[in-house]
């Protein structure tokens, strides 16, 4: 087995060098992602070596490179379009709702749209509003795309191969705060199925449910709570779109409370999703109400005040105990 160590930039930079090795249709098209490498360099080095119509410089455009990639999947190519920071995903929003989403069951199953949107996602960067949302639910809404979170280098690796060998189109969501973190990366199999719940930290109290740059917050929590005898399971909710709940049902009914975490307001949220969907399922094994940690209902803060807008192990906590004592 082939376990190496790198940060999750550097994973899906190799992730994405494994996938165009493996098929000449597949492109990468993106603002300033082949000299530059991308703002965050997760593309650097892949226009020298894979050259320029495969790699390609788009115009700061993004409805443009989006609407490019729709005529390419009709051709049979699989365009990977990097979106440079998810507020700027905008203003493609009318080509990934109105065609991305719609041409596959538009053409009776003629066209499928092999595509994958690259979507830098949450804050954490000392960034402003455009620079540090969390748009997911909007694409989650939306029928016929597909929404992922990549939350380790392991992940990051594998998810973004497996997204473009899909043949649905995926908003590829990466927690760009976790970028420069390392992690072990096994290069010869995958851990589990794109569309999978991941269960990160078995527990047997109260279960924490998120996705993106919350699970290493959630499992920070986990370890505190551990040193004050609370023993809190964690699930990385992967699959945004479609959710895979059964490891969330099975958890719920064996700890009997459950807490959703993400850094998107908690209004329509994902989050929201979660929460109903267990209270409907699990009605009769729940010992408490779901509760959500969230961003604010607010546009996204100046960076000094960040930290105080996401989710953090003192909030995550302060929701395990009101879940906690409930029943008491």
């Amino acid at each position: 087995m082939s376990v190496v160590t790198m940060t999750m930039a550097k994973a899906l930079n190799e992730g994405l060098r494994r996938a165009l090795e493996r098929d000449p249709k597949v492109l990468l098209m993106g603002e300033d992602i082949g000299k530059l490498g991308g703002v965050f360099r997760i593309t650097d080095g892949l226009q020298k070596d894979f050259g320029e119509d495969r790699v390609i410089d788009a115009p700061l455009a993004e409805s443009a490179i989006v609407g490019t990639a729709v005529g390419l999947a009709i051709r049979g190519y699989r365009t990977v379009c990097e979106m440079q920071f998810d507020g700027f995903v905008y203003p493609a929003f009318d080509q990934i709702v109105s065609q991305v989403a719609k041409l596959h069951k538009r053409s009776d199953g003629a066209y499928t749209m092999g595509l994958v949107i690259r979507l830098p996602f949450q804050g954490g960067i000392g960034a402003i509003e455009h620079h540090s949302e969390s748009p997911e639910a909007y694409f989650a809404q939306t029928a016929g795309l597909r929404v992922v979170s990549c939350s380790t280098p392991n992940d990051a690796y594998w998810m973004i191969q497996q997204a473009i060998e899909h043949d649905d189109p995926i908003i590829f969501c990466e927690p760009k705060s976790r970028y420069w973190e390392k992690g072990e990366v096994d290069l010869d199999r995958p851990a589990h199925d794109l569309f999978s719940s991941v269960l990160r930290r078995e527990g047997t109290d109260v279960t924490l449910i998120g996705y993106g740059s919350s699970v290493k917050t959630m499992l920070r929590a986990a370890e505190t709570a551990a040193s004050e005898g609370v023993s809190l399971e964690v699930i990385d909710a992967s699959s945004i779109a479609p959710l895979d709940l059964a490891p969330m049902v099975a958890s719920v009914e064996k700890t009997g409370r459950f807490v959703t975490v993400q850094e998107a307001p908690h209004t329509a949220s994902i989050g929201s999703e979660i929460v109903a969907e267990l209270t409907q399922r699990c009605f009769y094994s729940l010992r408490a109400p779901g509760i959500r940690v969230s961003g604010y209902h607010v546009p996204y803060p100046a960076s000094r005040i960040e930290e105080d807008y996401r989710p953090s192990v003192e909030r995550i906590l302060d929701a395990v105990d009101r879940v906690m004592g409930f029943d008491t």
